[in-house]
This record gives C-alpha cells, sequence and structure tokens, in this order.
C-alpha cells in the first residue's frame, strides 16, 4: 500500500522533508491589492513585496475544484491511500472543501483531517506522521499516531505587529489594540485551533524567555521545530537558547514560514513548535 500525504499551502514544511515524503500541498490564493497570485508567491518574493508595497497581503482558502483535480487519479485505488492534513477549522473551513470533493467522486480510500494548527504546527503533525507511516502501514493505526499528534502539538511565537492577524480576523480587535499601544513584543500561542494571544512582554529578551517557559514536558522522540518569517538571525539565537534545554544530539528542524501565514503574522515573526509527551 502507497500512502500519498496531501495538504492545504497553510503548512509550513521545510523542503527536504517535502521531497523525501512526496507531500503534494493544494495552494491557497494570495492578493496584493488588486494583484492576484493563484499558487501564492516564493517566500522571498512574498517578503520583499510586502515590504516594498506596505500592503497587507489576503488568502482565500482552496475550494473544491481545486481538491477533485488532485484527488481523482487516486479515486479508490487498491494499492493508494490518500491522507489529508489540513488547517485548523478554527482558521478556516478548507476541511469541508476537500470532503465535498472527496464525496463529489464517490472517493472512499482517504482520510480528511484538520490539524487543529497551521504552519509549523501542522507542519510538524505531517512530518512526524510521515515517519510513522515508514514503519507503519494500519490505516486505523496511523490514524491513531495522528490524532497522538494532533493532541500533543503546541506552538509558541513572537509577533512583531499584531495588525496582520488583526486585519485577518483571527484575533480580538482588543487583543491586537493593546498589544500595540503597549509597543510591547505579543506572544501568540496555537490552542484547540485558535490563535491566542497569551502574554505581552516588554523587550525581545523577556518575549524569549516566556517561550523558553513554554517548552513543557517535551518529548524528545520528536524533533524540536524552529519556525521563522523572514527573520533568521532571530530564529538563530532562539535556536541557540533552546540547546542546553534538549538532550545533547537533540534534532532541530528550522523551515520559514510561506506566503499564506505569511500574510496574517507579518515578517519578523518566530518561535517553535514541539510534542509534549502522552499523559
Amino acid at each position: 500500500m502507497k500512502f500519498k500525504i496531501v495538504a492545504d499551502a497553510s503548512c509550513d514544511i521545510p523542503s527536504e522533508f517535502m521531497e523525501k515524503y512526496d507531500i503534494t500541498i493544494i495552494p491557497i490564493e494570495v492578493m496584493f491589492g488588486e494583484d492576484l497570485y493563484p499558487e501564492g508567491l516564493p517566500t522571498r518574493e512574498f517578503y520583499k513585496k510586502m515590504q516594498e508595497t506596505g500592503i497587507i497581503p489576503k488568502t482565500a482558502m482552496p475550494n473544491a475544484y481545486k481538491f477533485e483535480n488532485f484527488y481523482r487519479p487516486y479515486v479508490n485505488k487498491d494499492d493508494v491511500f490518500v491522507i489529508t492534513v489540513l488547517i485548523s477549522m478554527e482558521m478556516s473551513t478548507t476541511k469541508v472543501q476537500a470532503q465535498m470533493a472527496a464525496d463529489n467522486l464517490g472517493m472512499k480510500n482517504v482520510f480528511i483531517e484538520e490539524s487543529a494548527s497551521t504552519t509549523v504546527g501542522q507542519g510538524a503533525i505531517i512530518i512526524e506522521l510521515c515517519k510513522f507511516i515508514e514503519r507503519e502501514q494500519n490505516i486505523e493505526k496511523i490514524k491513531e499516531e495522528f490524532y497522538r499528534l494532533r493532541k500533543n502539538i503546541h506552538v509558541y511565537a513572537i509577533i512583531n505587529d499584531l495588525k496582520y492577524l488583526k486585519n485577518s480576523g483571527r484575533l480580538s480587535v482588543t487583543s491586537a489594540t493593546i498589544g500595540s499601544m503597549l509597543g510591547v513584543k505579543p506572544i501568540i500561542s496555537i490552542e484547540q485551533g485558535k490563535v491566542l494571544n497569551v502574554a505581552k512582554c516588554m523587550g525581545t529578551l523577556k518575549a524569549e524567555a516566556y517561550l523558553l517557559s513554554k517548552f513543557v514536558n517535551p518529548d524528545f522522540n520528536h524533533p524540536l521545530y524552529i519556525v521563522h518569517s523572514d527573520t533568521p538571525e532571530s530564529a538563530e539565537r532562539l535556536k541557540n537558547k533552546m540547546k542546553p534545554l534538549l538532550p545533547e544530539g537533540q534534532e532541530i528542524i528550522t523551515g520559514e514560514i510561506g506566503c499564506v501565514v505569511g500574510s496574517h503574522v507579518g515578517a519578523k515573526c518566530y518561535g517553535f513548535g514541539y510534542f509534549s509527551k502522552d499523559e
């Protein structure tokens, strides 16, 4: 049995894992004012355009037609099972579109589920699930592992400017306004699929110290995932601060926030995703 992994473009996965596990990404449209990019934009080009134009980009979730086009060659093949891991339903109804596509095609050999996360959280779940599939081919056990990973993923990040989350409706106006008024470093987390402004720290040092304090009960059977939006120096600094909290030789995977989530968090965001131990 071959397992084909598909996700929407809200997840962020380093290219080496995309290639290794043959992961397919369903694109999400990005709009800069009147300019529409149906396939999104390369990361470097995206942040350059954001800086040069000052425009807050918008995104549009993939519709059922896009998922149908992907699913069609695999419909009810005996030797292929398609696993679809999508952005949190609290952030987008992409799962509804994917399920509609599968239903329209009468597709049975597919598992469609939301990750209750996005960006590095969604990407980490997919990578770790791919590793599990390398040693386990039972579909029901793969589903069980997915739900275990989803339950245990934690994401924390420092945001440079909350206006992007405010503009996209993924954070309350009150939270965004308070963060901006105080001139602090806002900290967000993704909890139960929602983006929450969990803290506001004065300055980078206190903000990074807060992040480290949220690294609780980690499961070192999985890597630490660090992610950033056009601020590699911040990601490297955070990684160095976290190394003393890790066993010697612990794997750390660093990736970039692409154009989709970048439209909602802006540049200079950085943080981490990690899995906690089973409770």
